[in-house]
């Protein structure tokens, strides 16, 4: 086998390269300077010594009508990548009904722009064990920034407190009036129930006013409208007596910031067909919620701002596959802030590293712990850096993930909070008592970490930014890996391009991680220049792409179940010294609670090998993986995919 250089070795290379350049820049300094380093820059990137030890990046070339703002992305079991835009926070694409997903297959980077039936955009997701992905909520409405608020609004209560009659419809546009004459508008049509009654045993009968929320707007502009009590409103139209039953309270309508509205909206990604179907609502509406399989196959919906802005109370609910439905789990109430990362374990039970990716109480539901699906109880894993700096912090559960340790990566503080930090911590959940444990430490503070699992067993971790969505140009040009067998980060090569909130990273099935998205606030350091959307697709190729030939599988069964051993076709059956299976990722907003490497049992025969698959649902959901093999040297195989359950 070649022996690859060290690094004194391509170092001393260097430095005499690098004498012969700095003769030729004496010689005409001023005009050759910036052109001789780049030239040396990109000589040294594409050499063969340096992608075996520290990779090498390229930028996809992608037509300009594919373009689009990568918001959510999701590898599919046929091998090509979802890449989801909804209105890819813009105003204007939301106003138009402009909603947009495209494929991408990277086996001949052929893309394909799919109809989108709705606007998607921060919804949640996770894939069924059909392979299917789940995607649930989204926006109904943009924020409002308080500078661009004329009107007064706010949410108000329509009672009504009779049991007689019908429900009642008010059309969008309906005016309510206070005694001060103080009027306003709903925004949407809304309807009204009857107010409940019952009856006793004796005989004495109970009226219960019903109460249905709507959005209205003060019909005047400015301050004179602003409403900071309890105040009764008249519904324009209602007379006599049915007004005394019929009628709306507010207490606050004013001219604050008002935040993006979630929606109910649910589908499912089929990419047999590569088309979404509909599937019924949720029962709460939903904005930046987490979705994650659970090991029975339904999945778990929590936080997310609701259908005014407001952050969910805590009440989550489920989706069974069988029925395409939704319930809510009023006995699982539990405080999040939106996009909380979760991730299911052996059990059964959900660990919540404590990573998140912005609304929410900056104390309640902050705190990493376990959470036991079947009683609500929660436990606590303390020992957490920076507890204070979880938001937009990167997680995952490192390979294998039968050895439950699970990696928190960067953050920062609350809201647009100028903290940021460059821990990594590890939580070890098999300890008798769980706890976090320092890690090696970035090298600069990090927001928006991008973390991928490899088939050789380690996490590389890229990109980000110091600052709240890129301030102040600090993007993050650095990729590292996190070596599990040493517990070491290695600096690996620069990608090109900045990635920061909005953005997303994947293992490919050919042992390559795309990186995708990025949407900076600002387009310079002086932060006066608004930001724009980074639609450039850049891909790593990892060391081990370069280490020579890689092992096959060349067969075997598509379908496999847990507990079970499989037998699969390899010609290089003399090379294969480890097996896993890597669940394909589905990500967005720093989170993505899908990846995770299991590890296999693994016998090699002449022309063959052998796995035994874990018994465990709950470390082994049921659903699409990639198999992967890889030689002494971690030289992996190319994915073959396989279905378990």
């Amino acid at each position: 086998m070649r022996r690859r250089p060290s690094r004194g070795e391509r170092l001393a290379r260097w430095g005499a390269l690098v004498a012969v350049v700095a003769a030729l820049l004496a010689i005409n300094l001023p005009t050759v300077t910036d052109a001789a380093l780049k030239a040396i820059h990109e000589y040294k990137i594409n050499t063969q010594s340096y992608k075996e030890e520290d990779g090498h990046w390229s930028i996809l070339p992608v037509p300009g009508k594919f373009r689009i703002n990568a918001v959510h992305a999701a590898l599919l079991y046929t091998g090509k990548v979802l890449i989801i835009a909804g209105s890819g926070n813009n105003r204007g694409y939301f106003a138009a009904g402009t909603f947009k997903s495209i494929v991408w297959n990277p086996q001949n980077d052929h893309f394909k722009m799919i109809h989108t039936p709705s606007d998607m955009f921060c919804g949640g997701h996770a894939f069924l064990p059909d392979g299917k992905l789940l995607i649930a909520g989204g926006t109904a409405r943009y924020e409002v920034l308080e500078k661009e608020v004329t009107h007064a609004a706010g949410r108000m209560q329509i009672q009504d407190q009779s049991p007689y009659g019908g429900p009642v419809h008010l059309p969008a546009g309906s005016e309510l009036t206070a005694p001060s004459g103080v009027a306003y508008r709903t925004t949407q049509a809304v309807t009204i129930e009857p107010a409940g009654k019952s009856v006793s045993a004796a005989g004495v009968a109970t009226v219960t006013p019903s109460m249905t929320e709507a959005w209205v707007e003060a019909v005047e502009k400015g301050k004179h409208p602003v409403v900071q009590t309890a105040t009764r409103f008249a519904i324009a139209g209602v007379k006599g007596r049915e007004a005394k039953s019929l009628f709306g309270i507010a207490t606050s309508l004013t001219l604050e910031k008002q935040d993006f509205w979630g929606t109910k909206k649910s589908y499912l990604f089929n990419p047999a067909t590569e088309s979404y179907e509909e599937v019924s609502d949720l029962q709460l509406a939903r904005w930046y919620p987490s979705l994650v399989t659970l090991s029975d196959g339904r999945v778990l919906a929590v936080s997310g701002l609701d259908q005014f802005g407001r952050i969910n109370n805590g009440n989550p609910e489920i989706y069974t596959p069988s029925t395409r439905r939704w319930t809510l789990l009023p006995q699982l109430h539990r405080v999040l802030p939106t996009y909380p990362s979760l991730f299911l374990m052996p059990d059964g039970n959900l660990f919540y590293s404590g990573s998140n990716a912005g609304y929410g109480s900056a104390t309640i539901g902050r705190t990493p712990g376990i959470w036991d699906l079947r009683d609500n109880h929660f436990q606590v894993v303390p020992g957490l850096q920076d507890p204070n700096e979880t938001e937009t912090s990167g997680s995952v559960l490192l390979p294998p993930a039968q050895k439950q340790r699970y990696m928190i990566i960067g953050g920062g503080g609350v809201g647009q909070s100028p903290k940021s930090t460059n821990r990594i911590d590890i939580a070890d959940l098999d300890a008798a008592h769980p706890h976090f444990e320092p890690g090696p430490s970035l090298a600069q503070p990090t927001r928006y970490p991008e973390a991928v699992i490899t088939p050789d067993g380690n996490v590389i971790i890229s990109g980000g930014s110091r600052g709240y969505r890129g301030e102040h140009e600090s993007d993050i040009l650095e990729c590292h890996v996190y070596e599990t067998s040493t517990g070491k980060l290695k600096r690996l090569a620069d990608p090109e391009v900045g990635r920061d909130y909005h953005a997303e990273a994947l293992l490919l099935p050919d042992g390559r991680i795309v990186t995708l998205g990025g949407n900076s606030l600002f387009g310079n350091k002086a932060d006066t220049v608004t930001g724009v959307f980074e639609k450039r697709i850049e891909i790593y190729s990892p060391p081990y792409l370069y280490h020579g030939t890689r092992p096959k599988i060349s067969g075997g069964p598509r379908q496999i179940s847990r507990g079970g051993t499989f037998e699969f076709k390899t010609p290089d059956s003399g090379q294969v010294s480890a097996a896993m299976l890597i669940r394909p990722s589905a990500y967005t907003h720093v989170t993505n609670s899908e990846q995770r490497l299991i590890a296999l049992d693994l016998v090699t025969h002449q022309g063959s090998f052998r796995v035994a698959i874990p018994r465990s649902s709950g470390l082994v959901p049921s659903g699409w993986y990639m198999l992967f093999v890889h030689n002494a040297e971690a030289t992996p195989s190319q994915a073959y995919w396989v279905h378990v359950s």
